[in-house]
């Protein structure tokens, strides 16, 4: 990462940290030693949050405090900001909208945190919203990868033996724990989104076979939606189309919402989960 992005980075952690819940006073010197820089770089880094209107400052025997929370546009700006350097993807505004609405500065503050956690291979403790009102407290995790999909951002962890994700919306609190873990190879991450259709993402891959009828046949071919799949053009005009995916539910109300002219030919259980779908459907107008 260039000189001004690594500054740029810091300056913004500097801040998440500052706005988190449980925050209580770092000096100049405990940032020094968090980040591997000498004290006059954080000044500097200070100084050059409050020319961007951040009312930041190190206060005696408090350590580096925050006069006034920034606004939730600011807010999203820096995340906007952040996130571009810590992601590979796409930045989507609605995303962030949505992430700042929710949970405000703390919207920041636990995407530092848990980027942190990431580059430092350090496991992370969250309270995460399970369904409305009904929380898991103290979870703790492996953050792997923070990434945007389907209009949320999500965390990718490891969790008791296996890959899950989060949503950041429902991340009310995330702090560092003391615990480290073994950090999983980028080829492991990539697999995970290799079969990924939507935004489901796990570690179960299922081999689907369809048939396309010649109407949807011309409407797909141009677009790519999934690494792994191939096309087989029948003398009718239709295709056949095979792939590997992590989730049949998502493949499957993808199929209903295409309505006819789109057959599944195996495997059995995704053919018997569009028939459920759609007689779900159906029910609605009758």
């Amino acid at each position: 990462m260039l000189d001004f992005k690594i500054k740029f980075k810091r300056q913004i952690e500097i801040l998440g940290l500052c706005l988190g819940k449980n925050y209580e006073g770092m000096s100049l010197s405990d940032f020094a030693q968090l980040f591997g820089v000498e004290e006059l770089t954080i000044k500097r880094d200070l100084n050059d949050l409050r020319t961007s209107g951040i009312l930041i400052h190190s206060a005696k025997g408090k350590g580096v405090i925050i006069d006034k929370k920034p606004s939730a546009e600011k807010i999203r700006e820096l995340i906007k900001q952040y996130s571009a350097l810590i992601s590979s993807g796409s930045f989507v505004e609605k995303s962030t909208a949505l992430l700042v609405t929710r949970l405000k500065e703390e919207a920041l503050a636990n995407m530092v945190v848990l980027q942190m956690c990431i580059d430092t291979n350090t496991m992370a403790v969250i309270d995460y919203e399970k369904d409305a009102d009904v929380y898991e407290r103290s979870l703790e995790i492996s953050p792997l990868l923070i990434f945007q999909t389907d209009n949320y951002w999500r965390l990718l962890t490891l969790n008791e033996g296996r890959i899950k994700q989060f949503l950041m919306n429902k991340i009310m609190h995330a702090k560092a724990s003391p615990r480290t873990f073994k950090p999983v190879s980028k080829e492991k991450i990539d697999d995970v989104f290799k079969y990924s259709f939507r935004s489901w993402l796990g570690e179960d891959t299922f081999k689907i076979k369809l048939s396309f009828s010649s109407y949807w046949a011309d409407r797909l071919k141009p677009k790519q939606l999934l690494d792994s799949e191939t096309f087989a053009t029948m003398p009718d005009g239709s295709i056949e189309y095979t792939a590997t995916v992590n989730s049949l539910d998502e493949i499957a109300g993808w199929i209903v919402t295409r309505g006819e002219g789109v057959k599944v030919i195996e495997p059995p259980e995704l053919k018997t989960r569009v028939i459920e779908l759609a007689e779900g459907v159906l029910k609605n107008y009758k």
